[in-house]
C-alpha cells in the first residue's frame, strides 16, 4: 500500500510533454508511480477534474533574512511554490562579522525594501562565515525546500571591511581571499555566486553595493572557485543598458570556468529593443555551447502605488514628506480631508533623483489596479491618456484613484517589459531557449513589488486568460517553471511528476485558478509592512509527499530542508 496516491487528476508532468490523465503513487518522499489503475494508498486525494503539475522551483528570491523566522516563505509558498533559491543579485546575510549585521540589513533594506527594522528584529543570528549560515538555517523547519548563494557584497566586505568594500578596488590578496571563501560556500552547498553591476541597487545610504564596479581581474579570481570545483552558478544582476558590452566578460567566463552564468534581461524604456539584439547575442554563445543564459519576469516588473507603499506621485511633496513616518491610521486621517488634498495637491515636489523622478511624475505609466488581473492594460486605460479625454490634472485623477476604498486604492506602473503598451516582447524572451523564467523576487521590495505571484499569473495570464496577443502551451509554462528552473540550479531530482523524483506536487483547479489583490500588511517583525497577494484554485500543494498547503490554508506539516549542492537526477 502507497503512503498516497493523487487519482484522476490531468497530469502535466514537468518535461513539456503533453498532458495525460493518470493516478500518482508517492511512497516516503518520492514519486513512485505514475499511470492508470494503481493500488491503494494510505491517504487517496481524488484529482478529478483538476491540473496536476510539479511544485514550483523559483530561482531568483530575496527570502535570506525572512528565512529565519518565516518557515512557509510566504507569499511564495502560498502560490504553489516548493523550492526556492536566494542569495541572487549580490546581496545576503552571510558570510558577516557581528560589526557588520547593520551595515548587511543596511544594504539589503536599500536594495530589496525590506524593511531594516524588521530584519533588526526578525533575523535569529547564529553565524558569521556561511557555511555556519548554511547550518543555522538547516536546524530550523521549514514546509518548502530552498538553496542559498554567495553574494558579493558580503564576501567583499568580510575581507576589504565596509569602506573599502563600497569604494576600493580589491587587491589580488582580497581577490585571492575571495575565492576561497567562495571555494568554501560551494564546498557546503551553496548552489552559487551572485553580484551587481547595476546603478538601481543601492544601500539605504544611498550607496552603491559592494562590488558594483568590481574589475574583471576581481570576478574571474572570484569565478574560478566554481571552475576549481565543478560547481555552481554565477548569476549577475546587470545594468540594463550596459549588458551588450558586459556580455563579452560574461561569455568568456562562462567558456573559461564551463559552469552557467546568468544575467537578468528585461525590456526597458530606455532602449526598447535592446532585448532582442541580446537574444541574439543568446543564441550566438549557443551556437558556440557556451553555458550563457538570461532570466525573464513573468509579467512586467511593476510598481505597486498606494498611500501605504513605498512609491506614488505626491512621495516628494512637502506636505506628504512632514507626515510620511506616522502611523498609516494618522495619515488617512489627514488624506480623508478634503482640504489637506487640495493642499498636497497644489504643492510642487521636490526634485528627485532621475529615475525617481521617471517613476513618479510618468503618469502614461500608471493605471488602475482594481484587482489581480490588472497586469496587461492598455495604455488607453492610464492615467494621462483618461486625464486628456476628461480634461483633468492627471495629478488630481492619480490622487482620485489612490482615495478609492476609503485611501486604499491601487496604481499599477510597469516599470520594465512594457516599454510597447503590451507583453509581447516578454513573451518573446519566454520561447528562447537561453532563457530561463526568474526575477520574482520574492520577500524582497515589500513596499514596492508584490511579484512573488508570478508563478500563478504564468498559468492563469500566459495559457488562459490573455487577450491582448498570443499565449504560451500550458505544459510549456509548467516546464519553464519546474523542471528548466530545478536543472539550471543543479537540482535534478524535482520539476518531474515520474518515479524516483521528490514528490513535490500542485493540485490545481485550473478553471478557477485567480490572483488576488496586493494587500497592504504589516506583519513582518517589529510590524514592518509589505504587499502581499494571495491567489485561490491551488487544491492541494505537496512538498516531499506531504501535503503542507491545502485550499491555501497551511497544514503545518514542516518537510522542507536546506538543499547542499547539485541534486542527481533519479534516472
Amino acid at each position: 500500500m502507497y503512503d498516497l496516491v493523487i487519482r484522476n487528476g490531468r497530469v502535466v508532468d514537468g518535461t513539456g510533454s503533453a498532458a495525460f490523465e493518470a493516478d500518482i503513487a508517492i511512497e516516503g518522499n518520492k514519486i513512485v508511480g505514475v499511470g492508470q489503475d494503481l493500488g491503494p494508498g494510505k491517504k487517496e486525494i481524488d484529482a478529478k477534474g483538476m491540473l496536476v503539475t510539479p511544485g514550483w522551483v523559483d530561482m531568483h528570491t530575496h527570502f535570506d533574512g525572512q528565512v529565519t523566522w518565516d518557515p512557509y516563505f510566504t507569499p511564495s509558498g502560498w502560490h504553489g511554490v516548493t523550492t526556492v533559491v536566494m542569495g541572487n543579485c549580490g546581496v545576503g546575510f552571510a558570510p558577516c562579522k557581528k560589526e557588520d549585521r547593520d551595515w548587511l540589513i543596511n544594504v539589503m533594506e536599500g536594495v530589496e525594501d525590506i524593511p531594516g527594522s524588521a530584519l533588526s528584529e526578525g533575523i535569529k543570528w547564529d553565524w558569521e562565515t556561511f557555511p555556519e549560515y548554511m547550518d543555522a538555517l538547516e536546524r530550523e523547519p521549514h514546509a518548502i525546500d530552498f538553496a542559498t548563494q554567495i553574494p558579493h557584497s558580503a564576501i567583499r566586505g568580510w575581507v576589504m571591511g565596509q569602506d573599502r568594500s563600497e569604494h576600493e578596488d580589491a587587491t589580488p590578496e582580497d581577490i585571492e581571499q575571495m575565492r576561497v571563501m567562495v571555494e568554501e560556500a560551494l564546498e557546503a552547498g551553496a548552489l552559487g555566486f551572485s553580484t551587481s553591476r547595476t546603478s538601481l541597487h543601492k544601500t539605504a545610504q544611498g550607496v552603491l553595493v559592494a562590488g558594483t564596479h568590481a574589475k574583471s581581474d576581481e570576478l574571474f579570481g572570484i569565478a574560478q572557485a566554481l571552475k576549481n570545483t565543478g560547481k555552481g552558478v554565477f548569476e549577475c544582476a546587470s545594468e540594463h543598458l550596459s549588458v551588450p558590452e558586459e556580455f563579452l566578460w560574461m561569455k568568456d567566463m562562462a567558456e573559461e570556468i564551463k559552469r552557467p552564468v546568468v544575467f537578468n534581461l528585461s525590456q526597458i524604456d530606455d532602449s526598447p529593443q535592446l532585448w532582442s539584439q541580446l537574444l541574439e547575442l543568446l543564441d550566438d554563445a549557443a551556437n558556440k555551447d557556451i553555458p550563457v543564459y538570461a532570466q525573464c519576469a513573468g509579467r512586467a516588473i511593476g510598481i505597486v502605488m498606494s498611500w501605504q507603499a513605498t512609491v506614488h506621485p505626491f512621495v516628494s511633496c512637502e506636505s506628504w514628506l512632514s507626515m510620511m513616518h506616522d502611523p498609516w491610521e494618522s495619515r488617512r486621517e489627514k488624506l480623508l480631508d478634503p482640504e489637506f488634498r487640495a493642499k498636497l495637491l497644489a504643492e510642487e515636489p521636490y526634485d528627485l533623483w532621475e529615475f525617481a523622478n521617471f517613476v513618479t511624475r510618468s503618469y502614461h505609466k500608471m493605471f488602475p489596479m482594481k484587482d489581480g488581473s490588472s497586469y496587461e492594460p492598455d495604455l488607453s486605460e492610464s492615467v494621462a491618456e483618461r486625464a486628456k479625454r476628461e480634461n483633468r490634472d492627471p495629478r488630481e485623477l492619480a490622487m482620485e484613484m489612490l482615495m478609492e476604498n476609503d485611501g486604499t486604492g491601487m496604481m499599477y506602473f510597469p516599470l520594465f517589459n512594457y516599454s510597447d503598451n503590451s507583453l509581447d516582447a516578454l513573451r518573446t524572451m519566454h520561447m528562447h531557449h537561453r532563457t530561463r523564467m526568474g526575477l520574482s523576487d520574492g520577500g524582497a521590495h515589500c513596499g514596492a513589488i508584490c511579484d512573488a505571484g508570478m508563478p500563478t499569473f504564468m498559468l492563469t495570464h500566459w495559457t488562459r486568460d490573455r487577450k491582448r496577443g498570443e499565449t504560451m502551451p500550458l505544459e510549456y509554462v509548467i516546464m519553464r517553471q519546474t523542471k528548466q528552473t530545478a536543472e539550471f540550479y543543479g537540482m535534478k531530482d524535482r520539476g518531474v511528476l515520474a518515479p524516483g523524483y521528490l514528490a513535490d506536487v500542485n493540485i490545481i483547479d485550473y478553471d478557477n485558478l485567480n490572483i488576488g489583490s496586493p494587500k497592504v500588511v504589516y506583519d513582518l517583525p517589529a510590524g514592518g509592512r509589505r504587499l502581499l497577494q494571495r491567489a485561490t484554485g491551488y487544491k492541494y500543494t505537496i512538498k516531499s509527499g506531504t501535503v503542507i498547503f491545502e485550499d491555501g490554508e497551511a497544514t503545518g506539516e514542516m518537510p522542507g530542508t536546506l538543499i547542499r549542492g547539485e541534486q542527481p537526477s533519479p534516472e
